[in-house]
């Protein structure tokens, strides 16, 4: 098995190319920020993440976690990453400055989840919540509150989580019963519950800050009377220093496919009787509202699972592919056997998924640029369109990125042959890794129903146009950029065709026809996935182009005719998905009715 290599040619390519990275350092508050310090960032990163966290990967997957006695134990080397993480103050990289972060552009924020997720998915669940947990403090707290929190938080040195999910409530947040009782100091007592909570109990910080939905007394039913609280592992003393042990435990681990190592918890508050201590975040039955901000930052993350789990898996095939030899391919000498790599289908293979390698990382790194211009931008109308963009893109980020990362992850133990499905290769731990991420912060059946329902129709539809009218434009550029690119003004051309289709489709049924909308949803949120990637993709070998125009030479060069090698096989070999999709998503409910319950099993 390989050692994971950041890919930073890629990463500062997609940057530069998609997320326009140096207009983002021109935005208010990033005095401090250029293009030249963020390069250095990733150079020192990088060799942390492949040097530090990447060795830690493997043996969590074999070692796992387990709880006794409500105490959560992971592997040792999972501690001394953690605290390297922590002394290098690489969590504080995008955090407010007031309460010790280094203010830069969120963008590197999604850099360094991608880099962690794809040296070890397990250990970096940690970092990716916190970070949520921060942003809904920062959002929402009282100023006492982020000064007792947020520092420690955003150092690592306390970890955060967020607690949604009951037994009986699913992804039916509404039907919640953990309960919040009013104390007369001011604060509140926590009764009930909880599942599924990432990183919910560890020895690696030093405290943990759960955020918990809970319903306060005589609050009105479903997700209107929910409110959010901070309950702190062991409570802050007026000095700061931690105080006694809150009353809740975690009462056992799950077993799961994968991500051995990242402990998923259920949670007990009010284990002993007296209730755990919590705060009240912002005002009463607010809490459904607020913990979307902490959603809307995990389902980004979520999605650059997908990205983070196909690197890594892209890596091991192509490594693996290089070395294996077996048959021969086609011009070699008789009698010689071949590197599989030779083979024809296994390069198609490679090249699906550094495509969709590609794809997934622009359409990442756009959503998270277009959130810095949203709360950077000093004119509120730029602010308010990027916004909008990046609300339309949140669905795809999370759904088609990790729908797509369990296809390319799958496809990685194929180049492998039998030996991908062999422990020993990781291929198959990638694989199982990924499947939990399409389920994650609303599963993608609900990020389908979120599209069409909520985003399609935002500002009349216009904010679906205006992306529309980018993507015609770049049709245009690249009709004008040579050869090359004439096989990528097809495909596009006929993608972008396609979805207006489905648009008009989806229009014209109303609101008299829900169930035939809702129907065609996730064919739908495919469609447009597959669309936007490859809108990307091109805009990538564009920016290739000009550079190459510009006098690229050496590894840089080739690097860069590699991309609009990609943009082209994605065109012709991917986009078609695009209009393969259309007859799904205008099928309708009909049959999705015609068998009965008990009659898709006999």
């Amino acid at each position: 098995m390989s050692d994971y290599r950041p890919p930073l040619a890629d990463i500062r390519l997609a940057l530069q190319s998609i997320s326009d990275l140096e207009s983002i350092c021109k935005l208010p508050g990033f005095d401090h920020v250029d293009p030249e310090t963020i390069d250095g960032l990733l150079d020192e990163f990088g060799r942390f993440v492949a040097e530090v966290v990447a060795p830690t990967d493997r043996v969590g997957d074999l070692e796992g976690c387990s709880v006794k006695d409500g105490v959560v134990t992971v592997p040792q080397e999972f501690q001394v990453a953690w605290d390297q993480f922590v002394a290098a103050g690489w969590g504080t990289l995008s955090q407010d400055p007031d309460y010790g972060g280094g203010g830069f552009p969120k963008v590197l924020q999604t850099v360094v989840t991608e880099m962690l997720g794809s040296a070890n998915r397990s250990w970096s669940m940690g970092p990716m919540l916190t970070v949520g947990a921060v942003e809904a403090l920062h959002a929402f707290a009282t100023e006492e509150q982020k000064e007792i929190f947020l520092p420690k938080m955003i150092t690592a040195e306390w970890s955060g989580t967020m607690n949604l999910t009951e037994p009986q409530a699913g992804s039916d947040v509404g039907a919640l019963t953990t309960k919040a009782e009013p104390s007369e100091d001011g604060t509140w007592r926590i009764f009930g519950t909880k599942i599924f909570i990432t990183f919910g109990e560890h020895e690696l910080a030093e405290n943990i800050i759960q955020t918990v939905l809970a319903r306060t007394p005589n609050s009105p039913p479903g997700t209107k009377g929910i409110s959010l609280f901070i309950v702190p592992k062991y409570l802050v003393n007026e000095d700061g220093s931690l105080g006694e042990r809150n009353d809740y435990q975690c009462l056992s681990l799950e077993h799961k496919l994968g991500l051995h190592a990242s402990p998923t918890c259920v949670m007990s508050y009010g284990e002993s009787g007296q209730g755990a201590v919590g705060y009240l975040l912002g005002e009463e039955h607010q809490g459904m509202r607020y913990m979307f901000k902490m959603m809307n930052n995990a389902r980004l993350g979520v999605g650059v699972e997908g990205l983070a789990v196909t690197e890594r898996a892209l890596q091991l095939a192509s490594d693996y592919a290089q070395e294996r030899v077996q048959g021969r391919a086609v011009g070699s000498p008789a009698g010689q056997s071949s590197p599989i790599i030779d083979h024809a289908d296994v390069r198609r293979m490679l090249l699906t998924m550094r495509a969709y390698t590609d794809a997934m990382r622009s359409v990442l790194y756009l959503n998270a640029s277009c959130l810095d211009v949203a709360n950077r931008h000093d004119d509120p109308a730029a602010a308010q369109k990027a916004s909008d963009r990046a609300e339309l893109l949140t669905p795809i980020s999370k759904a088609w990125c990790t729908d797509v990362g369990c296809e390319m992850t799958s496809l990685g133990i194929q180049v492998h042959g039998g030996y991908g499905y062999i422990e020993e290769t990781g291929a198959a731990q990638h694989f199982r890794d990924a499947r939990i991420s399409p389920i994650y912060e609303g599963t993608n059946g609900i990020q389908a129903l979120d599209l069409i329902g909520r985003k399609l129709p935002m500002n009349g539809g216009q904010v679906m146009n205006d992306l529309l009218t980018d993507i015609e434009a770049t049709i245009k550029q690249a009709d004008q950029a040579g050869p090359d690119f004439a096989a990528m003004v097809v495909g596009l051309t006929d993608a972008l065709a396609a979805t207006r289709e489905a648009n008009q489709w989806i229009a014209d049924q109303g609101t008299d026809r829900p169930n035939e909308v809702i129907a065609g949803a996730t064919p739908y949120l495919r469609m447009f996935g597959q669309l936007v990637g490859g809108w990307l993709v091109v805009r990538q070998a564009l920016f290739a182009q000009e550079k190459l125009a510009d006098g690229a030479g050496g590894s840089e060069a080739d690097h860069l005719a590699s991309k609009i090698v990609l943009a082209r096989f994605y065109a012709q070999q991917l986009l078609p998905v695009v209009r393969a999709q259309l007859s799904s998503v205008t099928a309708g409910a009909d049959d999705l009715y015609a068998v009965p319950a008990d009659g898709f099993a006999n």
